[in-house]
């Protein structure tokens, strides 16, 4: 069960209590009712939560040679055909391997998932808790998005307990949702293997010992290769705005460089261009930082230039 939707449930069992209130009525107890207090859950609530998720996963069936059981067929799984190296069998195992890269938001472990003979390397991506996470930048990224439930849109703009582990959720469903369609038009993004809550699985971008492949700020590229890696950043963020999006935080920190080839990461703050009224500023945004890293590097002005290519990305996003 998702966090959040233990929160959910624990605020729901006061409903019934307010309404037999408001008709003149006092609720009847029984010896096994829940709290009828309203409002934001105890600390000791919060602990014992905690608590029976520990316990639960203790007593949880866990492999002998590895960490849990292949989760693949209870999530959201990625785009179909399925890559050949993935693997996709239940019976399959999870080993974690250790973390690759810590962050506000989210840590990021490599995780190897087998069945027999078979394995592949997995980037388990992992939005932090609430008690630990940073978003303080989400206003802006989530406006033009909605959710379903009027008392989930109050949440989230009053930061509730419960707010904030929907604002996680729904960083996690948009990143996913975005490698996702990425992936299926043909852009450089890892491919997305699948959701599980907060929980990210995607291809790991590395060597097949383990090593990721380094951040292009990372990078010494000659002037060939820093002419490439242009030729294709510009290829990709065309990519991107034929979809009608843009990155939103892109920097040289969020693109990987694996054999020569180009590869975006990092896109839980994906920016519908057409749907969010600050679109064309954070395409701009985008633009200026990027070709900032490749003009200090030493690409040519007139090839870096962030207006002419602003302008060439509105024009095929079709808001010229």
């Amino acid at each position: 069960m998702r966090e959040h939707d233990l929160f959910e449930r624990y605020e729901s069992t006061f409903d019934d209590a307010d309404t037999m209130r408001r008709k003149g009525k006092r609720a009847k107890r029984t010896d096994d009712a829940e709290p009828t207090r309203r409002g934001r859950m105890t600390e000791e609530e919060k602990l014992r939560i905690a608590r029976l998720r520990e316990d639960q996963l203790h007593t949880a069936d866990t492999p002998e040679d590895g960490d849990r059981w292949s989760t693949w067929g209870d999530a959201e799984q990625g785009p179909k055909p399925h890559p050949s190296w993935l693997v996709t069998e239940l019976a399959a195992v999870d080993r974690e391997l250790g973390i690759v890269k810590t962050g506000k938001e989210a840590d990021v472990f490599l995780l190897e998932r087998a069945m027999g003979e078979r394995a592949c390397l997995l980037a388990a991506k992992r939005y932090r808790s609430n008690d630990h996470r940073m978003f303080h930048r989400d206003a802006g990224y989530l406006e033009g998005r909605r959710m379903k439930k009027s008392r989930e849109t109050r949440a989230i703009a009053n930061r509730t307990a419960f707010g904030r582990n929907l604002i996680a959720e729904q960083w996690a469903v948009a990143e996913f949702s975005a490698l996702a369609r990425l992936w299926q038009i043909g852009a450089p993004v890892p491919y997305p293997v699948q959701r599980s809550g907060t929980e990210l699985l995607l291809e790991f971008i590395g060597d097949d010992e383990g090593t990721a492949a380094p951040r292009l700020a990372q990078t010494r590229p000659d002037e060939d290769e820093l002419l490439d890696l242009w030729r294709q950043l510009v290829e990709t963020l065309t990519t991107l705005a034929g979809a009608g999006l843009t990155h939103g935080d892109l920097s040289a920190y969020n693109l990987m460089v694996h054999d020569g080839r180009l590869v975006v990461i990092d896109l839980p703050q994906v920016v519908d261009l057409v749907a969010n009224p600050r679109g064309a500023e954070f395409l701009d945004r985008d633009v200026r930082n990027i070709s900032g890293w490749f003009a200090s590097r030493g690409l040519p002005p007139e090839l870096a230039d962030p207006s002419s290519l602003v302008t060439t990305l509105l024009d095929v996003a079709g808001m010229s």
